[in-house]
This record gives C-alpha cells, sequence and structure tokens, in this order.
C-alpha cells in the first residue's frame, strides 16, 4: 500500500487526500484480475475529481476479509473496504452510515431487497456492491429426450429425478451439501418450504416445523431413492456438482449466472426456472450480495461522498457486473440491463433479484451460524440422519452467537 494517510477525526473537506480503497478479486488470474476495473474507474475519478486520489490494492477473497479485519484491529483501517461481511464492523462504530456518504439520489436507487439486507437495526451501512441470485438448471437435452417438461413443484423434481435416474444420468438432482457453500443449497430448499432462517422479527428460526418439513422431504424423497448421485450430499461441495453439470453429468441442480455461461461454453444447452417449491414455483429466491463500506477513521466522509456518488453510477456498476456475469444492485442499472437484449441471458436473474430473499447479513452471529450449517446440515439427509436432530443443533449453536451479539 503506497499511500501514506495522517490523522483521523473529523471530516476534512478541503486540501489534497488520499483514499485508502482495498478490493477483493473477482477475476481467475492477470487477465481478468478485478485491478484492470479498479485501475479505469480509479482514473476516471481522478479526471474529474481534483485533490482526491484513491491508492487501491486487490486481494484474493480467500485472504482479504482476514486481512481487512488485521488492519482495523492494528489501528489502520482503510477507508474503503469491499468485502463479504460487514456488520462486525457497523456494531462496533467503525463504518459512516449510507446516509452520510451517499446523495438522496444514490441511497434511493438501492434494490429496497438490498438496502435491507445492508441494515443494521434499521440503519444502512453495508452498500451492496455487487449481486447475484439463484434459479434452478437443468439440462434441456436431457430433459427432451426423456419428454420432461421443467419442474414446478418439489414432487416434479422428485419424478424428473427418478426417470433421469433411470436414463443414467450421473446425478439426477445434484445436492451439494457439503462445506464449501452448503448455506445456500439450504436456504434455497427452506424458502421453497416456506421457511428460512430467520422470522418475521429477525430472530433465528432454523428448527422450525416448516424446515423441519423441508429436510425430511429432501431426505425421504431424493436421498433416500438415490436420485442425488453417486456422492452424498454431506461431500459434495458447489464446485464439483457445477463442474459435473458442465462435463453433462448433472440432470438439475440450483445455479448462478456464472455457472450458466460456464455450461454454455462447454456445449450444455440449459434450461432455468424460479426455484420449484412445496406447492408450486417458489415465490423468492436466494439473493446473495456482497459489500462496500466507508471506515470513519480518517475522517474522509465528504471524499467518501464523492467517490461513492462516482461508483454506483450505471457505468460503473454494469461494467462490473457484466464482467463477472453477476447482477447491478440498483434500479436504474437493472433497468438498462434488462431493456438490452445483450444482457437476455440475465434477465431471469434479474427478475428473481427484487424480491430474493438474503442472509441475515446484518446479525454478526450470522457468521457462525453460518459455519454450523457448514458443518453439519449434510448429516441431515445421511442414511441414520435426523433432520430435526441437526437443525435444533444449528438452532442452540445460532441463539448462543446472537446472545453474544
Amino acid at each position: 500500500m503506497t499511500a501514506t494517510l495522517s490523522g483521523c477525526g473529523g471530516d476534512r473537506g478541503s486540501g489534497d487526500v488520499t483514499l485508502r480503497l482495498v478490493a477483493a478479486d473477482y477475476g481467475t488470474g492477470p487477465a481478468n484480475s478485478s485491478r484492470k476495473y479498479w485501475d479505469g474507474l480509479v482514473k476516471g475519478f481522478e479526471a474529474t475529481h481534483p485533490g482526491i486520489k484513491v491508492d487501491v490494492s486487490v486481494h484474493s477473497w480467500k485472504d482479504i476479509d482476514r486481512e481487512v479485519a488485521a488492519m482495523v484491529k492494528k489501528g489502520q483501517a482503510p477507508d474503503i473496504a469491499q468485502i463479504g461481511s460487514y456488520a462486525d464492523y457497523a456494531k462496533a462504530g467503525k463504518l459512516y452510515r449510507a446516509d452520510q456518504v451517499l446523495s438522496i439520489r444514490t441511497q434511493a436507487n438501492f434494490l429496497p431487497s438490498l438496502a435491507e439486507a445492508g441494515s443494521v437495526d434499521r440503519t444502512q451501512y453495508g452498500l451492496p456492491f455487487v449481486a447475484s441470485t439463484r434459479l434452478l438448471f437443468y439440462n434441456k437435452k436431457y430433459f427432451a429426450q426423456a419428454g420432461l417438461d421443467a419442474p414446478r413443484t418439489w414432487d416434479d423434481i422428485r419424478d424428473d429425478a427418478a426417470v433421469l435416474g433411470q436414463r443414467g444420468v450421473t446425478y439426477p438432482f445434484a445436492l451439494p451439501l457439503g462445506p464449501e457453500e452448503s448455506q445456500a443449497e439450504t436456504m434455497m430448499w427452506l424458502l421453497g418450504g416456506h421457511g428460512g432462517y430467520i422470522d418475521d422479527s429477525g430472530s433465528y428460526e432454523i428448527d422450525s416445523d416448516e424446515n423441519i418439513r423441508t429436510f425430511d422431504w429432501l431426505k425421504t424423497n431424493l436421498v433416500d431413492k438415490g436420485l442425488v448421485g453417486p456422492t452424498a450430499p454431506g461431500e459434495l461441495d458447489r464446485q464439483k456438482a457445477f463442474d459435473a453439470f458442465t462435463d453433462g453429468r448433472v440432470g438439475m441442480l440450483n445455479g448462478h449466472p456464472t455457472l450458466m455461461q460456464e455450461a454454455e461454453a462447454k456445449g450444455v444447452s440449459v434450461g432455468m426456472v424460479p426455484m420449484p417449491g412445496i406447492d408450486g414455483p417458489g415465490k423468492n429466491s436466494l439473493g446473495v450480495a456482497d459489500w462496500i463500506m466507508g471506515f470513519k477513521q480518517q475522517g474522509h466522509r465528504v471524499q467518501l461522498r464523492k467517490f461513492f456518488d462516482y461508483l454506483f453510477t450505471d457505468k460503473n456498476v454494469i461494467d462490473f457486473a457484466d464482467e463477472y456475469d453477476l447482477l447491478p444492485v440498483t434500479d436504474s442499472a437493472s433497468a438498462a440491463m434488462e431493456s438490452d437484449a445483450e444482457y437476455k441471458p440475465l434477465w431471469k436473474f434479474l427478475a428473481a433479484l427484487p424480491d430474493s430473499q438474503f442472509y441475515p447479513y446484518g446479525k454478526t452471529s450470522w457468521a457462525r451460524s453460518r459455519e454450523s450449517i457448514k458443518e453439519n446440515i449434510g448429516r441431515a439427509v445421511e442414511p441414520n440422519g435426523s433432520p430435526k436432530s441437526v437443525l435444533r443443533k444449528i438452532a442452540r449453536d445460532s441463539a448462543v452467537a446472537a446472545a453474544a451479539d
């Protein structure tokens, strides 16, 4: 990091200022590193905002949350961090509120569900940087060969998977409940069963009757019937399931926009529908977001506001989303993509995003709850597993974490 920042305390509205920004790398290598996006954005910003420089460092997703935490602990918080969570820093009083670093127009332009997901106690601190949502993917070739229609309900999934299994498809339905990202697969099914992780008051309800019923159904109708493939769900990570889909070994699974592009690049014809529910198409999809936030320590609120208002212009939002097959976080950028045929492959995801349900990002206890889900949920569908006991174990872990919030 090349910038040397001095002082802290109140707002600094005059004189030359260097903002220090720490961002995650969404690329797979030097050719598509996020560094290229930030270099272009900063060049444009600095050209139109004399007196403000931006020093950017880009870090791997494997390291960035830990490295930002270390900076903050040392009293060397960056001005801006683009990372996976914000709640701990907001609870500790280290972040500016959204209304302090955004114009009214910019803040009002966020999709409401994302603004809510970025809030702690109904006050927004996390600024959504990029989003994604999930749809049910199916191999159109296999479905056409078997004379199957796209599934609309869980019973359709079960019946279609049985046909695909009889026809030799390796994974009729790929169910990744391994530790890589099982909190996502779990939440998609819970939403389809009219449940979820939290209730209307924001308290955890992981062992609700609806959630237990969902995993009882999964175990009885898919896992016990041998319709989820040769790898036990608790040992199947998301990436392995995705790789199997792009290799043509999966009939159905839950996927996101990047998987769509990867599968079609390998010649897999992809069908996509809203995640089926227990009694019809699900009304809410899982939404996932990454966050950007402004730290108070250096006192650069005025400059941060100028930077964030520039960052969230339609061009900059769309450029990043387009580069990494993700979704924009603002109403105007979403509308622009929905009216442009270039982005037609993303239209179904864009349509699902406004009504998507997000993880309880605003709860600092979510990190521990998420880890308990990842560690335990696969056991719920094991041959001798008990969905009720596993969900109650996760609920207890979550309650303990919430009590320490």
